[in-house]
């Protein structure tokens, strides 16, 4: 099957904006930006997967506080978030995923703490 420009557009989000500092190029698919390629095709392949009833209650950079802010010596400190790239149910269980190419030292001590807080999730890394 030989799809158009137009639709090839469409389904792979051709339309790339800048890299970071990972070197992601971050790219726009169905108007929405994506930190990654790879990002964005986890996304399409979970959209498919939504659409065909194999999982349900597809959200994006859904953010879990892991410590709520606090005051220390009349000083606000700020609460420590984790941001998931996905979040969506399966079989009856909430499944959090996060797609990396590169994990930083915040990311993995961050993990920790969500999988530490939130012992009721599947958590999957996506590499």
């Amino acid at each position: 099957m030989k799809l158009t420009e137009k639709q090839y557009q469409e389904y792979f989000g051709k339309k790339e904006v800048k890299q970071n500092k990972y070197h992601n190029t971050i790219i726009e698919y169905n108007n929405i930006k994506f930190d990654s390629i790879k990002e964005k095709n986890r996304y399409v392949t979970l959209k498919q997967l939504e659409d065909l009833g194999v999982i349900k209650d597809l959200k994006l950079q859904v953010k879990f506080e892991l410590q709520p802010s606090f005051k220390y010596r009349d000083k606000t400190i700020r609460s420590i978030n984790y941001y998931a790239d996905f979040t969506y149910i399966q079989d009856n269980k909430l499944i959090v995923e996060d797609t990396k190419g590169y994990c930083t030292k915040e990311y993995l001590l961050k993990k920790k703490l969500l999988l530490y807080k939130y012992k009721d999730i599947e958590f999957k890394e996506i590499n």
